[in-house]
């Protein structure tokens, strides 16, 4: 991919320069919070919560075509306002939600809270979206072109670590690399700034301000709902802090099992939603931006109290990230439906895309651009022939089967997917889309984690984020903005990607 992959990339380290870079990254890692919270297994008996640890990170960065790059941001904000566009649709939501429902619990019971709130009527019109697109490098024949794996409208994380990898890998192409035997090509690296914990505290500042001042006296605060036990809790941190830092702003953490015994419905026709501050009774704030890091998928939610829970936030007048409609859109079956074009002229841009943007324009081109083949798994004849595919031992092995779900680990892969489906009634296979896998180039690289290294083949996963801020009545967009990037890494034997979910790894961009 340029001079940088010529040769030996990343370069052969002696035993001596291992073991000090490796404890370099363990020490800078630590000072600067590019930590998580230790497994079970290591953390032991860990009862007051002290312990912290390196995340799983790269010694170097990887390299990362520029065009590529460059390409996904500068269509980060037209696909935020899609997503925003498609948020506003009940119809269009409401068939996608139909096609899916009946073999997903889960889905089915996220609309039933927004048939719920949609009775008695919205009092919050604004919503807020911290998305994130990703994407990997597709390699055809001579050509690299970037292709989105998924479009992320809830809990899009690692936006706080993924500054400070951007810094570590810096760091060390300025005090490090030039140290190691085989120098010259850290004078030749090309690393972008990364300011993604500011970009999107800067979308949750945009929300808190338009909320603007409580009528009711209280003081306004940034509620971040959480999982319990969260291992990922300085990503959040950083983020906190950087909202924290843009003004007086508070920001709270409620664990998302906890919001009915911390939080209530003010007795008005605005539906205030108010947080009981638990080290302190007498304190009382005005909830104007939910931030939700849990509420993703059905763990959350283990009794109807916890979606009783998600019913009041969503209800109440508070600026919801994101709201239930946003975190629908969010399905894989939006995504299908976007990318796949009419069986009657499979040239021709796809009526779901059509609905929300000018099938001439630019910025349509450019987002089909990015769409790799996705299929349904529905009696259509596009479903028809994927369900061939899947079911087939030699079809499947160049597809991924995905559910309704965010977060690692739910997906099935090449001769996985036959088995899998046997297990699934028919009737429900439309809840599942069948995605082409994507070729990315060869590249190697080595893995910092839990204190051993990992050296060999990797894949690069690169996610842009964006911030959108609109009114759900009015369309009118009030914020939007690109939001930094996360390069997600994992070795290339390993199917998922996810960090937290323990398969992939933090990492940076070169660019070549």
């Amino acid at each position: 991919m340029s001079s940088i992959t010529q040769g030996s990339y990343p370069p052969v380290l002696q035993d001596a320069e291992r073991e000090r870079l490796v404890q370099v990254v363990k020490d800078w890692t630590v000072a600067h919070g590019l930590t998580v919270r230790p497994p079970p297994a290591i953390a032991g008996n860990d009862a007051e919560g002290i312990l912290a640890t390196s995340a799983p990170v790269t010694l170097f960065p990887s390299p990362f075509p520029k065009s590529c790059f460059e390409e996904a941001k500068a269509i980060q904000t037209t696909y935020n306002d899609l997503y925003a566009l498609i948020s506003q649709d009940e119809e269009f939501l409401t068939e996608m939600v139909k096609e899916v429902a009946g073999g997903d619990e889960f889905i089915a019971n996220l609309w039933n809270v927004h048939l719920r709130v949609k009775k008695e009527g919205y009092v919050q019109n604004l919503a807020l979206g911290l998305f994130r697109s990703d994407y990997m490098v597709h390699q055809d024949e001579s050509s690299l072109q970037i292709k989105q794996v998924e479009f992320n409208t809830i809990a899009s994380s690692f936006g706080g670590l993924s500054t400070q990898t951007s810094l570590l890998h810096k760091h060390l192409a300025q005090h490090e690399y030039p140290l190691l035997s085989f120098s010259a090509f850290a004078m030749n690296l090309d690393l972008p700034s990364n300011d993604s914990a500011a970009g999107l505290a800067a979308g949750l500042r945009a929300a808190f301000d338009a909320y603007g001042p409580s009528t009711l006296g209280h003081p306004t605060c940034v509620l971040f709902l959480t999982q319990s036990g969260e291992r990922n809790v300085f990503d959040q941190r950083h983020l906190e802090y950087a909202l924290s830092s843009s003004g007086s702003v508070p920001v709270f953490r409620l664990p998302f099992s906890e919001i009915l015994t911390h939080t209530t419905i003010a007795p008005t026709a605005q539906r205030q939603l108010l947080y009981t501050l638990p080290s302190n009774p007498s304190l009382v704030f005005e909830v104007a931006v939910v931030y939700l890091r849990a509420g993703y998928g059905p763990g959350d939610y283990p009794t109807q109290q916890a979606w009783e829970a998600r019913y009041q936030i969503e209800r109440s007048n508070a600026v919801c990230c994101p709201t239930v409609l946003t975190q629908l859109a969010g399905m894989k079956k939006v995504q299908q439906v976007l990318a796949t074009p009419e069986e009657s002229n499979t040239n021709s841009v796809p009526s779901a895309l059509a609905k929300f943007m000018s099938p001439t324009s630019e910025k349509t081109q450019r987002l089909l651009k990015t769409f790799t083949n996705i299929y349904p798994l529905d009696t259509s004849p596009s479903g028809l022939h994927a369900r061939a595919l899947a079911t087939s031992p030699t079809g499947c092995q160049k597809y991924v089967m995905k559910p309704q779900r965010e977060g690692g680990g739910n997906n099935f892969y090449r001769s996985a997917i036959p088995e899998q489906l046997k297990t699934i009634p028919e009737e429900h296979w439309n809840s599942f889309i069948l995605m082409e896998i994507i070729e990315p180039p060869a590249l190697a690289n080595s893995i910092l984690r839990n204190g051993a290294v990992e050296q060999g083949g990797v894949i690069c996963e690169l996610g842009v984020y964006g911030t959108c801020l609109w009114d759900q009545s009015s369309g009118e967009v009030k914020f939007n903005e690109e939001a930094g990037y996360l390069l997600r890494t994992k070795g290339d034997k390993s199917e998922e990607g996810g960090v937290a979910a323990g398969y992939g790894c933090m990492d940076s961009v070169a660019l070549v």
